[in-house]
C-alpha cells in the first residue's frame, strides 16, 4: 500500500456506497459532508447531468479534503431525470408514492459521478449513466411498496433500491449493477491500483 496517504475517507452518509467498498475489501473510513445540494443545483449552470453529478461529488470531497490532510478523499453523487425532470431524494412515504407514480411505465436515467480528491486538489474522477425501465405499477403496488420497503429508501434518489425489493419495479436495466447502486466501483478500484493503495 501507498505509505503517501494516511487513508482512504469516503465523504457520504449512504450506506449502500459503504457496503459496496466493504464488500471489495476496501480499508476506509466514513466521514460525512454536509453540502446543499439543492442550493448548487439551482446555482450550477450546466448543459449535461454529467457535469452536475460531478459537480456535487466535488463538492462532498473537496468539503472533507480540506480537514483531512494526507488522506484520498472519495466524494459521490448521482442524479436521475425522468422527460426532463429531476429528482431529489424523498424524504416521506407520499414522496415515495409520487415519484413512482410519475416513474412507471417510463426509462429514467441514472447519473453516478465519483471524484477524489488529495490534499484539496482533483486527482482523478469517472461518471457513468445507466437507463432504467420500470413496468407499468398498480396503484395498489405502489401504496404497498412504499409501505414495506422501510425507510432506507429515503437515501435513494429514486425511492427505490435496486439490490433488495426494488429489484421488482424493473423490466430492463441498460448499464452497470453498481452505477445504479451511486458508486462506479470497477473504474474506482482501478483508480486505487494506480496509486497503489490496492495491490495489482
Amino acid at each position: 500500500m501507498n505509505t503517501q496517504f494516511q487513508s482512504l475517507i469516503l465523504a457520504s452518509a449512504s450506506k449502500t456506497r459503504s457496503q459496496i467498498l466493504l464488500n471489495a475489501g476496501i480499508d476506509f473510513r466514513v466521514q460525512v459532508a454536509n453540502i446543499d445540494e439543492k442550493q448548487i443545483k439551482q446555482k450550477f449552470k450546466f448543459k449535461h447531468l454529467e457535469e452536475l453529478a460531478s459537480e456535487l461529488a466535488y463538492q462532498k470531497a473537496d468539503k472533507i479534503s480540506r480537514s483531512c490532510e494526507d488522506s484520498l478523499v472519495i466524494g459521490a453523487d448521482q442524479i436521475l431525470e425522468c422527460d426532463g425532470v429531476l429528482f431529489d431524494k424523498p424524504t416521506t412515504k407520499h414522496e415515495v408514492v409520487s415519484h413512482l407514480t410519475f416513474l412507471r411505465g417510463k426509462t429514467h436515467r441514472l447519473v453516478s459521478a465519483v471524484c477524489v480528491i488529495h490534499n484539496t486538489e482533483k486527482h482523478w474522477e469517472f461518471t457513468d449513466s445507466v437507463k432504467l425501465t420500470m413496468r407499468k405499477l398498480t396503484d395498489e403496488f405502489i401504496q404497498t411498496y412504499a409501505a414495506e420497503a422501510g425507510t432506507e429508501i429515503f437515501s435513494s434518489v429514486g425511492g427505490y433500491r435496486l439490490e433488495n425489493i426494488g429489484a421488482q419495479l424493473f423490466t430492463r436495466i441498460e448499464g452497470d449493477f453498481f452505477t445504479v447502486l451511486g458508486l462506479p466501483l470497477l473504474p474506482l478500484l482501478e483508480f486505487l491500483r494506480s496509486q497503489k493503495f490496492l495491490k495489482t
